[in-house]
């Protein structure tokens, strides 16, 4: 009796720390669409709608937040480096009220971000497509760009060499392209690539 029970904590512990590691699985929320990946521990894309062209919500004591089912990066990831924990989904479209924000800041939608492009540049985008959908529908894509180059943290997670993000609206269609670097300009115009 004493050895079965030996064999099967070995085994339900042996199967918690070898969980499969996937190199994609797709999330969908009533907010955004994510294609993650668990071994870079970084979204590979995602897709959304601008909902709130002018909300007040208030994201004050929010942090980022894991998800048990998923392998994300985490707080570490982000501790004593120049990259930002920053929104793909960005939280100013959603805070139409604390909930919806809130569902903004999972690690599932988080990519490491060069502190001057997330701040600066890829900010006043942001910008720009909720000025448009105060006027248009507009949906966004982002694809992060990986590479046999891109750094991988002690951490774990994997940082992106570039972002590429589609906004699309009334019939129009842009594409802007950043390397994950501190950008050479603050006008995202500069950017446009399509």
């Amino acid at each position: 009796m004493k050895k079965l029970l030996s064999i099967l904590l070995f085994t339900a512990t042996f199967m918690s720390y070898s969980q499969v590691v996937r190199d994609s699985v797709l999330v969908k929320t009533d907010i955004f669409e994510v294609s993650y990946s668990e071994k870079l521990e970084q979204p590979l894309r995602v897709k959304y709608r601008v909902l709130c062209q002018d909300g007040k919500a208030s994201r004050q004591g929010m942090d980022f937040y894991t998800d048990k089912a998923y392998k994300t990066s985490d707080a570490k990831d982000y501790e004593a480096n120049i990259y930002d924990k920053g929104h793909c989904a960005p939280a100013a479209d959603f805070n139409c009220d604390k909930v919806m924000l809130f569902k903004t800041f999972t690690y599932l939608n988080c990519a490491l971000q060069d502190q001057y492009l997330n701040r600066g540049t890829w900010r006043f985008l942001e910008v720009y497509e909720r000025e448009l959908a105060q006027k248009y529908t507009v949906d966004v894509e982002i694809k992060l760009i990986f590479s046999n180059k891109s750094v991988k943290l002690p951490t774990g997670a994997t940082v992106p060499d570039a972002f590429l993000k589609t906004i699309k609206y009334n019939g129009i269609t842009e594409k802007y392209y950043f390397l994950n670097e501190k950008p050479k300009s603050s006008n995202f115009k500069l950017y446009l690539i399509k």
